[in-house]
């Protein structure tokens, strides 16, 4: 692998790891803490994460149980989640909120299905934004005499097999999370 691919590799993770939770907010017919991830519930006079007010728990495959340690803010939180527009709703049941995940209908999970490929789509365009850049700074060291025109090439060959290698590895994970969503 080239100094370029090298410096620029972090990025590469990081929008592949971006892309992960991304989708894990995404559900499938089963229950998944990771589905509360980006609710912020307005607490205390400040938005804070539904992590940092409450136990999550998944006593069984369909239900979650968000138990608040402080008791007051359970309407809050109810308010929260039903804000988030994650098509479950909230049971107050005083001392914890329970989430029922509904089972998903086959229009649900085609819907599913297409939000997980624009996320897809996103997720390419960063790895495409990454690779310009990448080849802009190999560009630039041909223009600077830095490189031969022979390294230029070869670098530019490497770079579009350690693309194609990231993209494969977004394609496997939309799958998986694709296969998921589908599993009745």
């Amino acid at each position: 692998m080239n100094q370029y691919i090298q410096i620029k590799q972090a990025d590469f993770i990081k929008a592949i790891d971006f892309f992960k939770k991304d989708i894990s907010s995404i559900r499938t017919g089963r229950a998944n803490p990771a589905m509360l991830d980006g609710i912020y519930v307005d607490a205390y006079g400040a938005k804070t994460a539904l992590v940092g007010l409450a136990s999550i728990s998944v006593p069984e495959a369909r239900s979650i149980v968000i138990t608040p340690w402080d008791k007051s803010i359970a309407k809050d939180i109810e308010k929260a989640v039903t804000a988030a527009n994650l098509g479950i709703n909230p049971v107050n049941e005083g001392d914890k909120i329970r989430l029922v995940v509904p089972q998903l209908t086959e229009e649900n999970r085609k819907e599913l299905v297409k939000k997980l490929s624009e996320k897809m789509e996103t997720a390419r365009i960063a790895l495409r934004q990454i690779r310009d850049q990448i080849k802009e700074s190999i560009e630039a060291a041909f223009k600077d005499k830095a490189i031969s025109e022979d390294d230029k090439f070869r670098f530019i060959k490497e770079l579009d097999e350690e693309t194609a290698k990231q993209n494969d590895a977004l394609k496997t994970i939309k799958d998986k999370k694709e296969e998921e969503v589908m599993t009745i």
